[in-house]
């Protein structure tokens, strides 16, 4: 049988401390890059509901904008009109309408 080799014993101290120390060290590492990965995460997901909210700014300014160009758009003496006929097409308008008509023609009798 080969004979034993003997290590001074510093070496095997020495061996041993820098495994404990990254053995040691492994769960602080892990977690700090966990937490790194969650900070860059949160980040973009802050960057994207600030665009969200530029976009809708954006569409709620395109509306407003188009409703006035309707607003100016309109003749005003048309728009009276298409009032007065909207007005005037409730069914109680047109009863009233058909009895007046109705009792002009029975009123000769």
């Amino acid at each position: 049988m080969a004979d034993p080799v003997t290590v001074n014993p510093m070496v095997t101290d020495a061996v041993t401390q820098s495994n404990v120390k990254v053995v040691g060290e492994a769960p602080a590492i892990a977690i700090s890059t966990l937490y790194q990965a969650m900070a860059h995460s949160t980040g973009i997901l802050f960057e994207n509901a600030v665009q969200a909210q530029q976009q809708q700014t954006s569409l709620a300014q395109a509306a407003v904008n188009q409703g006035i160009m309707q607003i100016y758009s309109l003749d005003t003496t048309a728009a009276a009109g298409a009032t007065e006929k909207v007005a005037q097409t409730g069914v109680a308008d047109n009863l009233t309408s058909l009895l007046t008509v109705l009792n002009a023609f029975s009123g000769g009798r």
